[in-house]
Formats: C-alpha cells, sequence, structure tokens
C-alpha cells in the first residue's frame, strides 16, 4: 500500500534511502522501531538522488521504487511514499517531511535515521526545520555505541541530542548484496523473494550494471 493509501495515522515513522537494493535488514530495522516506538505507520522513502550521494552511481529510479514496493508489500504496517520519485532531482528530506506534515496536519513524524547521520546531519538541507517537523530516531544496531536514551551522544547535532534506538543486529548491507549479485552468487536471505525475483528480471548488478560504490 502507498502512503497515498493509508488513512489518517497519528505517528507516522518517516524511513528513507537509497534502498539499492532493499534488504532484510532495512526491514527488521522498520519492524523494531514500530513496535518500539508504538508508530502507526512506516513510510519507507526511496531517494531519487541523495545529494551527499550526487556523485555515485545507482539503480534506476523506478526499479528501486519497485523494489521496496516489493519488499514491504502485504505488512499493513509499511508502506511507500513515491515524492522524492517522482520530483526527481536531489532529494532533501525537509521537503519530504514538509510534505507529509501538511497531508496530516496534527499527526506526529518520526524520522528514523541509521546512526551515520551523526557525521552528515548538520549538512542536510535546513537540518533545524527537520527537527522542527519530526523527531530524530537514530537506529543502532544491537550494542553500537550511542545506546537509547545517552545523553553524550550527538550533542552537537542541530537541534539537540536525537532519540537512539537499539535494533538487532543484522549484518547485511546494499553493497555486500549487489557484490553477491556481481560475482553471480545467491542472495536467498539476503533479500526478500520478490526483490529477488526483480534483481533477476531487470540483470540488475550484474558486472555491466552494477555501481561502483555504496
Amino acid at each position: 500500500m502507498t502512503a497515498e493509501g493509508a488513512a489518517h495515522p497519528a505517528r507516522v515513522g518517516v524511513f528513507g534511502g537509497s534502498f539499492d537494493p532493499p534488504h532484510v535488514g532495512h526491514l527488521l530495522a522498520a519492524s523494531d522501531a514500530a513496535d518500539a516506538l508504538a508508530l502507526d505507520r512506516v513510510l519507507f522513502v526511496p531517494a531519487a538522488q541523495q545529494p551527499l550521494k550526487a556523485d555515485r552511481r545507482q539503480a534506476p529510479a523506478a526499479v528501486r521504487l519497485a523494489m521496496v514496493e516489493a519488499l514491504v508489500d502485504g505488512d499493513p504496517r509499511f508502506g511507500v511514499e513515491r515524492a522524492e520519485i517522482e520530483r526527481g532531482g536531489l532529494s532533501y528530506t525537509v521537503d519530504t517531511l514538509a510534505s507529509l506534515a501538511a497531508r496530516w496536519p496534527g499527526g506526529e513524524l518520526v524520522l528514523l535515521a541509521g546512526a551515520d547521520v551523526l557525521a552528515t546531519f548538520a549538512r542536510w538541507r535546513e537540518p533545524q526545520r527537520i527537527r522542527q517537523l519530526a523527531t530524530l530516531v537514530v537506529l543502532t544496531r544491537g550494542d553500537a555505541a550511542g545506546a537509547a536514551g545517552d545523553p553524550g551522544a550527538g550533542p552537537d547535532l542541530p537541534g539537540g541530542p536525537p532519540v537512539f534506538l537499539p535494533t538487532r543486529r543484522v549484518d547485511v548491507s546494499s553493497t555486500e548484496v549487489r557484490a553477491r549479485v556481481a560475482a553471480g552468487r545467491p542472495v536467498r536471505g539476503f533479500v526478500p523473494d520478490a526483490v529477488a525475483a526483480i534483481i533477476r528480471g531487470t540483470g540488475l548488478y550484474a558486472p555491466s550494471h552494477a555501481p561502483s560504490s555504496s
């Protein structure tokens, strides 16, 4: 189900990224966040082009969107927000959050991000406004540094420290999935079967198509 099909949830998780490709680690992190934060819905938001990765090759936007839709299909907790793909060009989180806030007035937005946000967030467009529009939750893996409630973690972020949420440790990355496909190795267990079918059907990540870096 897409974001447009959702009713008016009170607490919406916003989980963005390249999703090149989306994998089971993304799915489990979103599931953990939905449970721990009592989210009514988690929206996966595939970016058209992430500004801080503008020099990196990636799979076509339409294919990444199709893979994300396949990833979440059948789980009523999850939806897909197409706005960044439809806008095209560089994707800015602040624009997406502003659009969602206008769509669901009175709702609470929760921005779900990986731990790498701590190093780059100050370089995002309008970070202070992002903090006004949404609660920033940094997803950490297992017992990684920055445990939930750690007041000393991320103190220099615009808007102050975020909320830290430990999620289960799943050592799967999009980089590894692409490398396995390029090497002709199976990805069963790394991505859902429906995502694997799209990768096979499009020839994605074969040596002539694989992005140069994650």
